[in-house]
């Protein structure tokens, strides 16, 4: 009987507290303070008067570079977020009294720390190295993708895709030469002549040598009719 009596008591107590506990819990629009429940500030607004027993919150816009966003029982605004360019953002939408600013990266960076809607940080996006070509070009929530070129192929790391290397092949009037080989970071270097300037040149020297061997030919026939005709 004194066990029944002492569970019921325990089991009393406990259910007093709880009651007392959610009777002195402020209601969801509600702050506390001083044991008072002050009724919150709207969004834009701040306290600049707690309650009293017979008077309620007093409210006053938040100032210039500042704001909340919720319903707040705050003396002070809260400070608007500076994009640091510094960090690779820049400003989407400017603060205002009901909602801070939203960053986002700057042109060729992307976003390494999202909170919300804003870019709290960003990295420069990483650039291909000569021997790779771009899969994927960065965004402003994702990096660069870089890949290997493979074969016969090269990009010096600014190609969405490796090129096949050049064929030194001759052609008419030109003869082509393989200088130095391609790699994967460049293209072959082929080097050439032009044929027909030659193939002039030495038509032209061949049909000199001939009108001077005519000449003297020539000349030789008449000293030798002269030889031979009496005086």
């Amino acid at each position: 009987m004194f066990m029944l009596i002492s569970i019921i008591y325990f089991l009393a107590i406990m259910l007093l507290s709880n009651f007392q506990l959610c009777i002195g819990a402020c209601g969801i629009a509600e702050y506390e303070v001083e044991g008072e429940c002050c009724p919150m500030c709207g969004p834009g607004y701040r306290v600049y008067r707690h309650c009293a027993e017979y008077t309620s919150t007093s409210c006053i816009p938040c100032i210039q570079s500042t704001f909340t966003d919720l319903p707040n029982g705050l003396v002070k605004c809260i400070q608007c977020t500076v994009c640091d360019s510094r960090q690779g953002l820049r400003t989407k939408t400017e603060c205002t009294l009901t909602a801070d600013t939203i960053c986002e990266p700057r042109e060729g960076f992307y976003c390494i720390d999202q909170h919300k809607h804003s870019c709290r940080a960003a990295l420069e996006h990483s650039k291909c190295n000569p021997g790779q070509y771009i899969i994927q070009k960065g965004t402003a929530d994702t990096d660069t993708v870089c890949g290997d070129c493979v074969g016969e192929t090269y990009s010096d790391g600014s190609f969405t895709s490796c090129l096949s290397h050049t064929q030194c092949e001759n052609s008419i009037g030109v003869v082509r030469w393989e200088k130095r080989p391609g790699t994967h970071s460049s293209d072959t270097e082929c080097e050439e002549i032009q044929t027909v300037p030659i193939i002039l040149g030495v038509l032209s020297g061949v049909l000199v040598i001939a009108v001077g061997v005519g000449s003297v030919v020539v000349l030789k026939k008449k000293r030798n009719i002269r030889r031979v005709v009496p005086n």
